[in-house]
């Protein structure tokens, strides 16, 4: 392969990752606390379009990435409300928002419909930007990329070396011991559920104005509930969550560039762009295989390795938590 162009392909992956890796980021978080938001999807799609729809009104790109991050924080407000006060399933509120978020994208983005904007720009880093090939792909990018790379290793020492985050834990395994510690279980769960949908609607924001630069009918679609198996196959931990990212980025990246080898010229292109969706069910699948899971078991060493790579939920998510 030409080396110029792979330095291309993996800049593009680093780049198309970023929105899903602040949405995995964002799930993952809520998620630690104990609330699932099945809205991903729907929440993504509509950010996506308010974000764009605010950046071409206004031409202001930070007003769009705001907005985008309240529509989020504001359907994850509905989810927590619903969850924590109401008592209702989470599940079935994740379904509905999600279906009429798709809607709402649908109805109010139709005047932004194939309107063209300039969007993010690239910001190289002076210097770093210089560095044979791997300046090309790791410092030619544009602020959000950087951002997200930020956020990987930001999410993982609040979550594993503040007190913060242990309580954040706690909240999520055992809320009843977490609370006999003095712990605000319910106020806790609801602000890292809406810090968690602020994330991904900046992530949604980030799709419409950089990577699929523009808005259209269904413009996201699917890329919630890929960031929700992300979630598991990452095993609820922010760094490994966000290699799944860039795995799926990377699989889209390869199944683009096989389009244009000769080889596979006589298949269609719709296989290139479903075989990463195809891939990461499997991996899915794979992970959460009960025999696979009695087939390491045989050991401590194996079982402790295969645990380590599979992860496992926080005990006490989707569920709801009475304080007395």
């Amino acid at each position: 392969m030409d080396t110029n162009l792979l330095i291309l392909t993996l800049a593009s992956m680093l780049a198309d990752s970023s929105p899903l890796v602040f949405a995995v980021i964002g799930e993952t978080l809520s998620e630690k606390s104990g609330v699932t938001n099945l809205s991903l999807d729907g929440t993504i799609l509509l950010s996506a379009m308010v974000g764009f729809a605010v950046a071409f009104t206004t031409d202001n790109l930070y007003l769009a990435f705001l907005a985008a991050m309240l529509v989020g924080a504001l359907i994850a407000a509905i989810i927590a409300f619903s969850s924590i006060v109401l008592k209702l399933d989470q599940i079935a509120v994740g379904f509905v928002l999600t279906l009429l978020c798709g809607d709402l994208s649908t109805f109010f983005g139709n005047p932004f419909v194939r309107k063209p904007y300039e969007g993010v720009q690239n910001f190289p880093i002076p210097l770093l930007a210089d560095i044979p090939v791997i300046g090309r792909i790791f410092f030619n990018q544009n602020v959000v990329v950087y951002l997200s790379v930020i956020l990987i290793f930001a999410a993982w020492w609040w979550i594993y070396k503040t007190q913060l985050g242990l309580k954040l834990q706690g909240i999520g395994e055992k809320p009843a011991a977490a609370f006999a510690r003095g712990t605000n279980v319910n106020l806790q769960r609801f602000i890292y559920t809406l810090i968690g949908g602020a994330l991904v609607g900046f992530g949604g924001a980030a799709y419409s104005l950089f990577v699929k630069l523009g808005w259209s009918y269904h413009h996201t679609y699917g890329l919630g509930w890929i960031a929700l198996s992300i979630v598991i196959f990452g095993g609820w931990h922010p760094v490994r969550a966000a290699i799944g990212a860039y795995i799926f980025g990377g699989l889209q990246s390869v199944s683009g560039l096989a389009q244009s080898i000769p080889a596979f010229a006589n298949v269609p292109t719709q296989v290139f762009q479903t075989a990463p969706f195809a891939v990461m069910i499997i991996a899915l699948l794979v992970v959460s295989n009960e025999s696979i899971d009695r087939f390491f078991s045989g050991s401590p060493m194996s079982r402790k390795i295969w645990q380590s790579l599979r992860g496992m939920p926080p005990g006490a998510l989707g569920t709801t938590f009475e304080q007395e």
